[in-house]
């Protein structure tokens, strides 16, 4: 089961091959109040188009809880604007495995309104 640690540094670091090696085919992805994305290639075409908008961004682990086959982590996530500036926002992101230690469903609650703020 990937921990916080190994899901934020691929995210952090933009590794589409990274993130793409710990879903499963049928992966479910919600980020926010958006719609599901569902299937790997879904997801991995819509976390591309996301990187698009940002610089990147930074995830600080405040807490991480493992629970069966669900690991919860509360972060603060930076992100690096297009602009140059810097938004922090709290965000709490869910994850669970199937038996092979892939995600099978992710999602994010964070409120990305000031990411993308003037």
């Amino acid at each position: 089961m990937p921990d916080a640690k190994t899901v934020f540094g691929a995210v952090d670091s933009k590794d589409l091959d990274a993130m793409r090696a710990m879903l499963a085919e049928n992966a479910r992805f919600v980020m926010g109040n958006n719609d599901p994305l569902i299937g790997k290639d879904a997801v991995m075409v819509g976390n591309a188009g996301f990187f698009t908008m940002i610089q990147g961004s930074r995830h600080e682990v405040l807490h991480e809880w493992a629970v069966g086959a669900a690991t919860i982590a509360e972060t603060e996530v930076t992100y690096q604007r297009l602009d140059g500036k810097e938004v922090t926002v709290p965000a709490v992101t869910i994850w669970e495995v199937d038996e092979a230690g892939l995600i099978t469903n992710l999602r994010i609650y964070a409120d990305q309104t000031p990411l993308f703020a003037s």
